[in-house]
């Protein structure tokens, strides 16, 4: 399945579309609006603001349904895990439509329940395209998501990065930096080493 990147600006997270699911909506609707009529489904790789900020707006123009793990539903609607604070903001303020578990498909997308940065984090696969969205759980230059947040785990983040290497990715698309489309296991691999000695 071809995945567009849709770049964030600054601190916003990546938004990716993936045949007529969107992944994440912290990028400006502006952004998004050309591919209004393809939108369905809209999931979130976890409930931080720089990932949720313009959600509600999104959502509205595409009429699409809401979808995040059940662990991060908090981050919709509490200042505390969704960081909107950070970003002199509030949370977007809404209820997901539907609420995820590791296993759940999305279309061709396979839901991977990735603890560590936040309780909730996923990652979206494709298998039979070898592409993963990553959200904030792991990066294209061997990095991953911050631990020291609330909710964060150093060790379940390294036990979710070790179970990502196990998998065939190609196509490593993470909710910040560039993606890769081919070679996207090295980075995996990289940030799972990185990680052994990396201390709080």
């Amino acid at each position: 399945m071809p995945v567009t990147w849709i770049p964030g600006r600054g601190a916003w997270a990546n938004a990716y579309l993936a045949g007529d699911v969107l992944v994440d909506a912290g990028v400006s609707p502006v952004a998004v609006e050309k591919y209004r009529d393809t939108i369905r489904t809209i999931v979130l790789t976890h409930g931080h603001f720089d990932h949720t900020a313009n959600l509600v707006a999104i959502a509205r123009m595409c009429d699409a349904e809401v979808c995040i793990h059940e662990l991060d539903t908090r981050g919709l609607t509490d200042e505390g895990p969704s960081l909107s604070s950070h970003f002199a903001s509030r949370p977007p303020g809404i209820v997901p439509d539907r609420t995820l578990t590791g296993g759940d498909r999305i279309g061709d997308l396979v839901v991977i329940h990735t603890p560590g940065h936040t309780p909730g984090s996923i990652c979206l696969y494709d298998e039979p395209g070898k592409a993963l969205i990553s959200g904030d759980t792991v990066f294209t230059d061997g990095g991953f998501g911050r631990f020291d947040f609330p909710g964060g785990d150093r060790d379940a983040l390294a036990r979710s990065i070790s179970m990502l290497s196990a998998l065939e990715v190609e196509g490593l698309y993470p909710g910040h930096g560039m993606p890769v489309t081919s070679g996207g296991g090295r980075h995996i691999l990289a940030a799972s080493e990185l990680l052994k000695v990396t201390y709080v």
